[in-house]
């Protein structure tokens, strides 16, 4: 017996990688290239080990190409550090950048909030800010030192200078005496010759072109003001002989003096474009942050992006992927970052066409409130990294097959409690690595210290790290040759779950044009204050377009269906609160929305009044008659019946068609009276709530734009959310209900053909 034990002891051989304690290879690389090696571990293994490491940490990344695809702050802190964070200024050449040169990013523009939805009113062109943030991130030591032959502290000091210039935040309007052009004209005078008139060229036509002159009067991030001026002056230049690839030969040519380098930042596509998000209840919201501010408490299914015009992306790109060396799908936001770059038709093409890179998904590491804070099965159990491949498997065509291989994840065993405690504290918790279920879906989790120790130890906080990510993903590509079997053969086992098929993208007005229609409708309008309110009439039609423009779901043509708006004294107030408790409505006699002063204390109030008067007048005059007759048996008095008699198509003024007044009435519990087409009936019990059918017209309508907006109807709703039981029949046909009024008013209240 001992001696065969000895015969089959003698027969195997060992590695000193077998000493590592990590159970798969390329985490073997990525914790031998970040820690070193194991104390305890000496002699002949670790001494090659150590080569080992030096010759990884050694390698060049030179001639290396990298594409990464991502968003605006996962994507530039990978690359190089976020500028805006505290402590850039001190190492801002860190990242991919540094240890990959070559390294191109593709960004998401779908953003529309902040200083970007502010220029999308005033200018057609894809969202800037994300773009602002991946070039600042992007700026290289080596390209400003050759482009301008200054020494290292200088090159520091201009991508600081920059830096300060690009993400200088000001609150219009922006005059011709306004301070901040004092502060940036001595900022840019302190650049290089050539970077510095091209900044200027770029400031004179931010002060002289009437284009940008309603923009100036906004609160904006400078940096994307001077990003649209690029593009805007290019007009007039050689690269408007590039047709729709302008908008990028503008962009590298800011690059370029910027020490970016050629095509460093392209965006996924130059043609203005908006997120629509479904959820599981079968709400659809357009905007990309509405997904920041709402919280509907449903799960997202699946998002979609909706083109302004003929989808162009810049040719190089598809020639950079099939290029590459090393393919990296950025963290950042689920829904809003790597998916929309990935439905841009051609790109996930490309990069399943390239089979020899090593590709690669760096995880999120926290959970985000209103994308990956609930699932679809369970909204109480934890988000995992499966979770998020599930995602990408429904909402990108084709799924995930051919994308990436490895999955990068922060390691949290060495992270204190109390650290994340404080995170739990402040509601962030962990996305969780489920490794067996990767592995079983052939994708390789490496998990390992990709976080950044120093903010860790200093601030408590938990980032990814741009240097020790470089570093591993360094490692894995020079040490590829140690897993090289799961390179060009690797397979993938996919999970059964339905990928999303090819979808003609959805088109949409561009969001200047909505703007501008919006702006003339509200300034038509008359403003007419019964009440004590000392609110002026301008001011008060600029808080409705801001009202009306932070909902991008509301067609402008919806505000076509009033004429006027009242404010309107308590003591003035003459609608019968008998079925409700609403102050705001619409009157069909004059066609006006009628406000209570009472609701313009607050902007919440203020929104609910009108979304719900607003819904309303899209029903319009379309009652001929209405009455409520008492129901008496045996002289009881028993309820009653409520009647509407319809007004004849051609002579009503409505959003909705008989046959789609009908589906409404259904969903309101109305009946059609046999033989008398367009009345309708409806038996109230004798202590029965009911809802008349304008009133859910208008609650319903505020619900799905904002559920905070309505509790009522968002009580209702919920029943959704609730696991449905055979043995409670009527709970059953009022989840079915809700779900066909959610349906209704998707397809037919808002439209899309509408936004034309």
């Amino acid at each position: 017996m001992i001696s065969k034990t000895w015969e089959h002891l003698s027969r195997i051989s060992f590695s000193p990688f077998d000493l590592l304690p990590q159970p798969e290879m390329r985490e073997k690389i990525a914790a031998l290239v970040l820690n070193g090696i194991p104390d305890g571990l000496e002699g002949e293994a670790a001494a090659a080990l150590k080569t080992f490491r030096v010759e990884l940490n050694k390698s060049t990344g030179e001639d290396v190409k990298v594409v990464v695809f991502g968003g605006g702050t996962g994507l530039s802190n990978i690359i190089g550090g976020d500028s805006r964070r505290q402590g850039w200024d001190e190492r801002p050449f860190e990242g991919l950048k540094r240890v990959f040169p070559q390294t191109k990013a593709v960004v998401c523009v779908t953003d529309n909030g902040g200083s970007t939805g502010q220029l999308l009113k005033d200018i057609d062109t894809v969202a800037l800010g994300d773009i602002r943030h991946v070039l600042l991130s992007s700026i290289q030591a080596s390209r400003l030192h050759r482009l301008y032959g200054i020494s290292c502290r200088e090159v520091q000091h201009v991508a600081n200078n920059l830096s300060l210039i690009f993400n200088y935040r000001f609150q219009g309007p922006l005059e011709d005496d306004h301070p901040v052009w004092t502060l940036l004209d001595r900022k840019v005078g302190e650049l290089p010759a050539k970077l510095r008139h091209f900044l200027q060229k770029l400031i004179v036509f931010l002060r002289t072109d009437p284009r940008m002159s309603r923009t100036l009067q906004r609160d904006h991030c400078f940096g994307n003001l001077l990003l649209a001026a690029a593009v805007l002056s290019s007009e007039n230049s050689s690269c408007a002989e590039n047709g729709p690839d302008s908008f990028a030969c503008a962009l590298n040519r800011l690059s370029s003096v910027m020490g970016v380098g050629e095509r460093g930042v392209l965006p996924c596509t130059t043609t203005p474009s908006q997120l629509l998000v479904r959820y599981a209840n079968g709400v659809e919201i357009p905007g990309e942050h509405k997904l920041d501010t709402a919280r509907r408490g449903i799960p997202i299914t699946t998002v979609r992006i909706e083109y302004c015009d003929k989808i162009n992306t810049t040719p190089e790109i598809f020639q950079d992927i099939l290029e590459a060396d090393i393919i990296i799908f950025a963290p950042g936001s689920l829904y809003s970052s790597i998916i929309p770059v990935l439905q841009t038709p051609g790109i996930a093409d490309a990069v399943r066409q390239n089979r020899r890179a090593l590709k690669m998904l760096i995880s999120n590491i926290w959970v985000q409130q209103g994308e990956t804070d609930l699932t679809s099965e369970d909204p109480e159990r934890r988000f995992y990294v499966s979770d998020m491949l599930d995602a990408y498997e429904v909402n990108i065509p084709g799924g995930t097959a051919g994308l990436f291989h490895e999955v990068l994840c922060v390691s949290m065993r060495d992270i204190p409690a109390s650290v994340l405690q404080r995170y739990a504290i402040e509601g962030k918790v962990p996305i969780y690595l489920d490794r067996g279920a990767l592995i079983t879906r052939g994708f390789i989790p490496v998990e390992c210290d990709i976080y950044s120790k120093n903010l860790l130890n200093n601030r408590g906080v938990i980032q990814h790290d741009a240097v020790s990510l470089a570093q591993v993903i360094r490692g894995l590509y020079y040490g590829r040759v140690s897993f090289e079997e799961a390179g060009p053969s690797f397979v993938q086992k996919r999970k059964e779950i339905v990928t999303r098929p090819h979808i003609e993208p959805g088109k949409v007005v561009l969001p200047r044009l909505r703007y501008d229609r919006i702006c003339k409708r509200i300034q038509a309008m008359s403003v007419q204050n019964l009440s004590s309110s000392p609110w002026p009439a301008e001011d008060f039609k600029r808080e409705l377009i801001d009202i009306f423009w932070d909902h991008p779901v509301i067609p402008a043509s919806h505000l076509d269906f009033f004429k006027d708006i009242q404010l309107i004294n308590r003591r003035m107030w003459g609608r019968d609160q008998k079925w409700d408790n609403v102050f705001s409505y619409f009157d069909p006699e004059d066609r006006c929305i009628k406000i209570l002063a009472d609701e313009l204390t607050s902007h919440q109030r203020l929104e609910l009044a009108l979304m719900v008067a607003l819904g309303e007048s899209l029903l319009g005059d379309y009652a001929a008659k209405k009455e409520i007759r008492d129901v008496f048996v045996d002289g009881l008095r028993l309820g009653h019946v409520f009647h509407i008699k319809l007004r004849p198509e051609e002579e009503r003024t409505c959003w909705f068609s008989d046959r789609e007044l009908e589906t409404f009435f259904h969903l309101a519990r109305m009946s059609r009276v046999p033989g008398e087409p367009g009345h309708y009936y409806r038996l109230i019990n004798i202590n029965e709530r009911f809802t008349p059918p304008g009133l859910l017209m208008g609650m319903t309508y505020a619900w799905y734009v904002d559920n905070r907006l309505a509790s009522n109807i968002e009580y209702k709703m919920s029943v959704l959310q609730i696991s449905s039981s055979s043995l409670i029949p009527s709970q059953l046909k009022m989840a079915e209900r809700q779900r066909k009024t959610i349906d209704f008013f998707r397809d037919v209240v808002f439209l899309k053909k509408t936004w034309e």
